[in-house]
Parts: structure tokens; sequence; C-alpha cells
């Protein structure tokens, strides 16, 4: 009889409280969500550089004129986010005292590097390309209904960015 009295008892508290314990539940999980954003680069990080964007406009610029009707273009790509190289790291951590109770402790962290044919070169562990906001293509084939589909798609296709972010415009 002990036992369907703890179990009514659980039950009633359950039914009284269950709204609260899943909005608590709902809130530990979006705090745990990963986001995928981050404001700067972590320890290791180093921010892809602005000659590697303009390395990657000039490529699709090539690439966008070699379409049929296309002509001679030039392209903008606005960034939302830029890209981040991981290095791999070295660290070192070292303690003074008690393992328990440590006083004082430092931190020592080394870029890791390999000797490659020409000198020595960093390790990348992970990379994370930059996310673009919109791309504006200029072109002289750029009034043409076929010649704006393709570019659109192009520039979709290697981007990622979706349509209604992407402008063609004719070349003067």
């Amino acid at each position: 009889m002990d036992r369907k009295a703890k179990a009514e008892g659980v039950r009633k508290a359950w039914d009284k409280y269950k709204l609260v314990a899943l909005v608590v539940l709902m809130g530990v999980v979006l705090l745990l969500w990963p986001s995928g954003r981050s404001g700067t680069p972590a320890a290791g990080g180093q921010a892809v550089s602005s000659a590697d964007v303009a390395d990657v406009q000039k490529e699709m610029e090539e690439i966008l004129s070699k379409i049929s009707g296309v002509g001679q273009v030039q392209l903008m790509l606005t960034m939302e986010t830029d890209g981040e190289r991981r290095l791999a790291q070295d660290m070192e951590l070292s303690y003074s005292g008690s393992m328990s109770a440590p006083e004082d402790y430092s931190r020592r962290s080394e870029t890791v590097l390999v000797d490659g044919g020409s000198g020595d070169e960093t390790v990348v562990t992970q990379t994370r390309y930059p996310a673009y906001r919109g791309a504006l293509v200029v072109c002289e084939g750029g009034s043409r209904a076929d010649v704006k589909l393709a570019v659109t798609q192009a520039v979709a296709a290697l981007t990622g960015l979706s349509a209604d972010r992407i402008t063609v415009a004719k070349w003067q």
C-alpha cells in the first residue's frame, strides 16, 4: 500500500509540474545547442585573409567569363562571416604546488610545424569556409535572361547563396 501511495504522489507532482519541467529542459537544450558561429577565432585559429577572398573572386571571374554570352565580367562577394583555419597546437600545462590544490600554473602553447620541401609549414586541423551575404556580377551579357540565369546558377553553386541574394547586371 505504501508503494502505491508513493507512485500516486509522484504522478500528482508530475501532472502539476510537467510543463515547468519541459520548459526547463528546452532551455537547457537551447543553451547546449552549438551555434556554429564564433565571434573570434579560438586558440589556434587563424582568420582567412582578404588575399584568399580576392583569389576566390578572381578565380570565379575567370570561370564565369567562360560561360557562353557572358563576356567580360567583374564579381563582388560580400561576407557574412570570415572563414577560419584551426592550426594544430602543442600545449604544455605546468603546476606548482600539489596537484589537488595548485598554487600557480602556467600554460605554454606552440603551433605545430612540419618540415616541408621549401621550409616549415603549419598543420591545419580544420578549415571553415566563409559564409557569403550576397554577390554582384557585372557582365557584358547581363541584359540577356539566359545569361543572367546561367550566371546566377553558377554563383549559387559556388557560394551556396540563394538566387535572391545574387544580382546580375549589364556591363556599360
